[in-house]
């Protein structure tokens, strides 16, 4: 209890309550002392057919039970390699904070992860992540003025021990959203220790 580290939970169902067997509820993990819910990751999307739509009524389910939504944006290979990337990152950020006043929306954290550099091994480049943050930030500003400058942008997608402070170190990166490489202690803690540095 004594520690900063707070419980999330990497998906919500968007109804308060229903015949909706295998779900769970916002209040469900509000009970458990649940402070952060993942939604609208990459996987959700592709492999559970979430789309914007149902991602922004999770998001507000998250917001009404009184706890923050860190929410995935992020764009696949496809996209991409088709040059509508950024197009593609702006119609869900957009879609992810419709209908949000400036006070929820405060207490939500951005997380930025390009489909095709999830456990692939492949990290976007510097630029590439500067660009992307850049424009979320840019985003969030035009969307919610001053409160949207101080929402947390999180990176991730193959982060490593070895490129965790070269990333943190970028414009409008305010942390990382770690994967596969929290499975490993050893890891997992050389990449907090990176964050802290």
């Amino acid at each position: 209890k004594d520690l900063r580290i707070s419980v999330g939970a990497e998906n919500v169902y968007f109804e308060e309550k229903g015949a909706y067997t295998g779900e769970i509820s916002a209040d469900m993990l509000k009970d458990l002392g649940v402070k952060y819910v993942i939604v609208g990751h990459s996987e959700r999307r592709q492999y559970f057919c979430e789309t914007d739509t149902t991602v922004n009524k999770k998001v507000h389910a998250v917001l009404n039970a009184g706890m923050n939504p860190i929410i995935c944006v992020g764009e696949s290979l496809s996209v991409r390699d088709g040059g509508t990337y950024l197009d593609f990152v702006t119609t869900q950020v957009r879609a992810a904070y419709a209908g949000m006043d400036a006070a929820d929306a405060a207490r939500t954290v951005v997380a930025y992860e390009p489909v095709w550099a999830i456990g692939t091994g492949q990290t976007a480049s510097d630029e590439d992540i500067r660009m992307v943050h850049t424009l979320v930030r840019e985003l969030l500003s035009s969307l919610l003025g001053s409160n949207g400058i101080g929402i947390q942008i999180l990176y991730g997608g193959s982060v490593k021990p070895d490129n965790a402070k070269a990333i943190l170190s970028l414009d409008n990166v305010d942390g990382l959203l770690v994967g596969g490489a929290s499975l490993q202690a050893q890891s997992f803690a050389d990449i907090v220790r990176a964050d802290l540095a």
